[in-house]
Formats: C-alpha cells, structure tokens, sequence
C-alpha cells in the first residue's frame, strides 16, 4: 500500500515574513499536501501571531501550483454552513481545485466559546456536527439549498457555480465516536484521526497501534452498514499526539519505522507538523527536510 506524506503549517508568521515562503518550500519538497489549523487561537500560541485559515490557504493556493491545500480541521465552534459554503467554493476556484476541508466535531477551549455561547457538552458537540456536515455537503454540491435545520438553516442559499472539483470538494472527517465515523462513511473521502487521547500522556506506542487499528475496524463497520467499501476513503493519521509524540522525527530512520507500522494499519497519509521553535514542534529542519525528501521512497 502506497503512503503519502502531507504536512501542517500553523499559522503563526506573518505572510510576508516567512509564511508565504514555507507554504512554497512545502511545495518543493514534495509534499501530497499541506494543512492549517482553522482556530482563531491555540493553546501555547495563544498571545502570539495566529492568522485566520482560509484567507491563509487564499494565500497559499496563489503562491503555489500543485500542492493539495487544506483545513485540519474545521469544526462547528465558530463556522456555520452557509457562510463557510461560499467561502470554501470561493477558495476551491482560486486554488484550480486543491482543496480539501478536514472537517471535525470541535472540542473545549477559547474556540468554543469566543462567540460567547457555552461550551457545548460532547452530546451537543455531536448533535451539532451531525447537522453541520449534511448540510455543507448540500451547499457544496446544489446551486440553491433551503432547509429548516435545529441548530443550521439555510433560506435560499445560492452557491453557482459551486465547486472546481465535482460534485464537492473532498471531506476528511475528523471521527473516533460512532456518530461522527458514520459521517466519516456517509460523506467522507477521507478519515483523520490523531489516535487516542487516553493514551498520549502514559501509553505505549504499542497500545496506540491497537487503538488505531480498532478505529479503523469501526470505521470499516460504518462503512459496511451504508453497503460501502471502506478502501474508499483515504485514511490519514496527524502526527504528533501519540506516545511516540516527536520522537519519529528525530530522524529519517525513527520516521521510516514509525510510518511503515502505521502503513501496515492501512493508514495512506501521514501528516506531519512543520517545525516550529520554542514549542511542542520544535524538530531540527535538516531532518525534516530529509523526511520530506526521503522518507516515502525509503518505504518502497
């Protein structure tokens, strides 16, 4: 099984003083595609520069020509459907059709309650993102979209000439909860995960692979209730939040092995973060460059 190696790019450099030229030097390394962030902050960046996700990838998709562009991922806590509908077709025609949006329920934090609403429990997080994500993809694929939702309603929502790629941009779903992987099943191209949080502060890597590998199987079941295949849907795993943390970046062989196992799961994208000093993404460039570079050929 063939294994793609994308990255992320947190949005914490002003545009014209090193974010343009690491979305472009992404780009000539050979990534499959390169992410961001769609919070308005977060975490250890909180007090320091964090530009907004789309009209960053607005950005990016001029300054570059063939890398795939996108979010990971989107959540609820502060987009509605049909504003972020004409956002994103918006985007999809000035990128040629290199978007896809990583698109999750959302979690706690300044996200979830910046526009001074509660924090919604994880029952109303899922209620919410079950009628996000139908609703989106309505937007996305129809030229005009009336409907009547609990928490999302459109009133003739026009969207014409919708999407460069047909009949949608791709999802990545962001699930590990059966709802949201039947969403991953019903609307998904993709699956994302980060793994289980349980275990980041005291499990093994062992323990992660057979928490990953149980994912994958429930995703398979999803599939299998809606009659689809699971092979259908690219399977990407965002580095850096598994026991192993950053230690697969220490080197091109650490990667190679850490990828390979996961590989093996029946993982096809692996995404890792761009370095960032003085923070939890702090990994020495050369090597990064030399995973980027060299990694994906080493796995045959």
């Amino acid at each position: 099984m063939s294994l793609r190696l994308s990255t992320v790019i947190l949005p914490v450099d002003r545009w014209h003083e090193g974010g343009r030229a690491k979305w472009q030097r992404a780009e000539e390394l050979g990534f499959h595609a390169a992410y961001t962030y769609d919070h308005l902050s977060w975490r250890s960046f909180r007090d320091g520069p964090w530009s907004g996700a789309l009209p960053t990838l607005t950005a990016a998709a001029t300054a570059t020509d063939r890398l795939r562009l996108g979010t990971l991922v989107t959540s609820p806590n502060f987009r509605h459907p049909v504003t972020l509908a004409k956002e994103l077709i918006s985007l999809d025609d000035i990128s040629g059709g290199r978007i896809t949006l990583g698109i999750g329920a959302g979690g706690n934090g300044f996200d979830a309650t910046v526009l001074g609403q509660e924090a919604w429990t994880p029952r109303e997080r899922a209620d919410r993102f079950g009628e996000f994500v139908p609703l989106l993809a309505r937007l996305l694929t129809e030229g005009a979209v009336t409907q009547r939702g609990t928490f999302y309603s459109a009133e003739e929502a026009r969207n014409i000439p919708g999407c460069v790629q047909r009949p949608r941009l791709p999802f990545a779903v962001a699930a590990t909860g059966p709802r949201g992987l039947g969403l991953a099943a019903r609307y998904g191209q993709a699956w994302v995960t980060t793994g289980d949080p349980k275990l980041y502060a005291e499990g093994t890597p062992e323990q992660s692979v057979t928490a990953l590998a149980g994912q994958i199987d429930r995703l398979g079941k999803a599939c299998t209730e809606i009659g689809r295949d699971v092979d259908e849907l690219d399977k990407i795993l965002l580095h850096g939040f598994t026991p192993e943390r950053n230690t697969p970046l220490d080197s091109v062989e650490a990667f190679v092995d850490y990828a390979g196992r996961h590989r093996e799961l029946g993982f096809t994208e692996i995404v890792i973060h761009w370095p960032v000093p003085d923070s939890d993404f702090a990994v020495d460039p050369a090597v990064f460059e030399a995973i980027a570079t060299e990694a994906v050929a080493r796995l045959g």
